[in-house]
């Protein structure tokens, strides 16, 4: 599939527009670049205040955070369950969002640019901030006076074939000093990457080609999502209150069309449907002039409804599954400040999880007993913490914690077992600033990974026509990190970064036979893995590039693990060792006009081992351009064109007979697909 001649004009049209940039930039100067300043009662804290994002004129709190030197947004994980470590590295008024089903960059769009009175960047801690282990933390600290926002968003993605998969948004904000009322709503209707055209070939272990098909894949996915908060002052403390409810379905279906060779064309469908909602309080109260208590619940609740089939030479196969999930958290904090050099905070959580499945599989019309088919697994989760923040010295910070983790996780139905497990987890930051402008950062941490209540269960991997069953016996990886950072800061807005880790990961978890000829996640040994990092933020204004932007990264790792059937040592699944990207922008016109493009080759490709067959997949970079106009101050207009290159996708898999430390090599199958360039208009006004 070639690039259709209208997203060749996009690009054309791009490429103009920087031809004719420093005509539209000679007005826009350096206006609005201004330094960070820092906080002399807290070294590490650097401070940007509106005038530092003037020259590109920001309409919400993520279009200043996305600004910031050297600082990427991380959302944080929401699968992850507990609050523990689970929220992303910004704040919002000294606080962690008490939600986990909505990103911060979502909460962050709510947020006018207006509102905003300054933006902290802290390395190492500061006293009163909750870092929840992270060496970096964005905290946004808004304005006291009243704001209001009304926004709706009319977003459609065009495809090359015509497709669109339009978005529709609305939200809604009023913040008066700790009074807050906020909504939003939106649907969509899309595709994903799972439409595309590709070709299937498959050899003999001699290298004779045995099979040629066309492989014609479709799917389309729906939407609906609602989200609202309030917060109040309450009891003597602050109340906060979020809300949120999501639909959301999708149907896939994959053709095989035999063009040569043995074998009829064949058939993979599947549909999955799921309704989930969250509902979360925050309290927080002062405890006199230096302490502060903080109160969290939190109850997730999902209900999902999963089928798949396909039909091929000689074999059928249905599977189908119901699934229901929930957690209910509980979580207390006490912060203490004793004064600029030192504080300390504590506290405790409980937590408690479900996972209640129902699955059946059959092959031929005959029902196949699967390991987990039926699966109730029931987790009760306390952790216990502790951290303090010390500095000795002005250009020194330390901060040690400690959390202890005790679980039990049950499972009813196919298979009753019981397990209690007893993780203490430490960590070691220390952060050392020998000149302005240069900064070290060490950590000595280890982490605890959380079993994933789907690895109890039964799965299907329609496409491929595989069933893949549940492990009770799991443990989770363990993990220890010893990690190195330097940091050099230039030129207002520039920054390289240089990153070196070394992690020792135990109980790695990856697939393992069972006993009937299945497959399933396991725990196969002790595994390491060593990491060198560069990133770079260039600001190319000196260089003759008014309002450029140069963000670049380039990262090499070694990874080990012992092979469990072949005792063989070999990279971790899905890791390939490398990985790269570039991007640049550029602002004109007083931010009235921006534009860019960015390029990645680190695209999940990597080799990945099964019991009976080994994986290996790999993707052509990706490059993509945008245009973004601001006429006025409430509208914004923005054209990406993405995947202007028809980037190629291969996978190849090894078919062996049996296991394949002892069969030999049936067949190997080369699969790759393309994908298509698309059109992605974004609309936003402000009323």
């Amino acid at each position: 599939m070639t690039s259709s001649t209208w997203l060749t004009g996009a690009a054309t049209g791009a490429l103009l527009l920087a031809l004719a940039s420093p005509a539209l930039a000679q007005d826009a100067g350096m206006a609005g670049v201004a330094e960070a300043r820092s906080d002399a009662t807290r070294p590490g804290v650097l401070i940007y205040d509106p005038v530092f994002f003037a020259d590109i004129q920001p309409r919400t709190a993520l279009d200043m955070v996305e600004r910031l030197p050297a600082f990427g947004i991380s959302n944080g994980s929401s699968n992850t369950r507990g609050l523990a470590g689970t929220s992303g590295n910004v704040l919002i008024n000294g606080r962690h969002p008490s939600n986990k089903s909505e990103g911060v960059d979502t909460l962050l769009e709510r947020i006018p640019a207006e509102s905003v009175d300054y933006i902290e960047v802290i390395t190492g801690g500061a006293p009163g901030i909750d870092m929840q282990g992270r060496a970096v933390v964005a905290n946004v600290v808004l304005k006291a006076t009243v704001t209001v926002e009304r926004a709706i968003g009319l977003d459609t993605y065009i495809y090359d074939d015509g497709y669109l998969g339009p978005i529709l948004s609305a939200q809604y904000s009023r913040r008066a000093g700790d009074n807050l009322i906020e909504g939003a709503i939106s649907a969509t209707t899309d595709r994903t990457s799972g439409t595309s055209q590709g070709r299937r070939q498959r050899f003999s272990p001699s290298g004779v080609l045995i099979q040629d098909a066309e492989v014609d894949s479709w799917d389309r996915y729906r939407n609906i999502r609602a989200s609202g908060a309030i917060q109040r002052p309450q009891a003597g403390g602050l109340l906060r209150v979020n809300a949120l409810v999501s639909l959301y379905d999708s149907d896939r279906e994959q053709d095989v069309f035999i063009l040569s060779g043995a074998g009829d064309d064949d058939v993979s469908q599947e549909s999955n449907e799921s309704v989930s909602g969250e509902l979360g309080a925050r309290w927080t109260r002062a405890l006199g002039d230096v302490s502060e208590l903080e109160l969290t619940a939190l109850q997730r609740l999902e209900q999902s409804e999963y089928q798949s089939g396909f039909i091929r030479t000689g074999r059928t196969g249905v599977f189908s599954g119901d699934t229901t999930e929930g957690e209910s958290i509980g979580r207390v904090v006490v912060r203490h400040r004793r004064n600029d050099r030192w504080s300390w905070e504590g506290g405790g959580e409980v937590a408690y999880n479900f996972l209640d499945t129902d699955s059946a599989y059959e092959e031929n019309g005959v029902p196949v007993a699967l390991p987990g088919a039926s699966v109730l697994v029931e987790e009760l989760r306390g952790e216990v913490f502790g951290q303090t923040t010390w500095r000795p010295d002005p250009r020194l910070t330390v901060e040690g914690g400690l959390r202890v983790e005790a679980s039990e996780i049950r499972q009813s139905g196919d298979t009753d077992t019981s397990k209690t497990l007893v993780y203490p987890k430490p960590r070691v930051l220390v952060t050392w600033t020998p000149a302005p402008n240069h900064q070290f950062r060490f950590r000595i941490e280890r982490e605890v990974g959380q079993l994933d209540f789907d690895d109890f269960a039964a799965s299907a991997e329609v496409d491929l026509g595989q069933v893949e069953a549940g492990n009770a016996d799991l443990e989770p990886e363990k993990t220890t990190y010893y990690e190195a950072i330097y940091e050099r800061r230039f030129w207002e807005e520039g920054s390289v970064t240089a990153r070196l880790t070394h992690a020792v990961v135990e109980d790695y978890i990856d697939i393992i036979p069972l006993v009937g000829g299945f497959e399933a996640l396991g725990n196969i040994g002790t595994g390491t893995q060593t990491e060198f990092e560069v990133r770079t933020t260039l600001p190319l204004d000196r260089l003759g590039v008014p309002g450029g932007r140069l963000i670049a990264r380039v990262a090499h790792r070694e990874t080990g693990i012992e092979d469990p059937l072949t005792g063989e040592t070999h990279r971790f699944s899905g890791d390939d060792g490398f990985g790269c990207g570039v991007t640049f922008t550029q602002d004109l016109d007083g931010g009235r006009w921006s534009w860019g493009g960015n390029h990645g080759c680190d695209m999940d490709a990597g080799t990945s081992y099964r019991i009976r067959e080994v994986r290996f997949t790999d993707n052509e970079p990706q490059f993509n351009l945008f245009v973004q106009w601001k006429p006025t101050p409430d509208l914004t207009l923005r054209v990406d064109a993405a995947n202007l290159t028809d980037m190629e996708q291969w996978r190849q898999r090894d078919i062996y007979s049996g296991p394949r430390n002892t069969a030999p090599l049936s067949y190997r199958e080369t699969y790759s697909q393309t994908r298509g360039s698309w059109l992605f208009l974004q609309i936003r006004k402000t009323l």
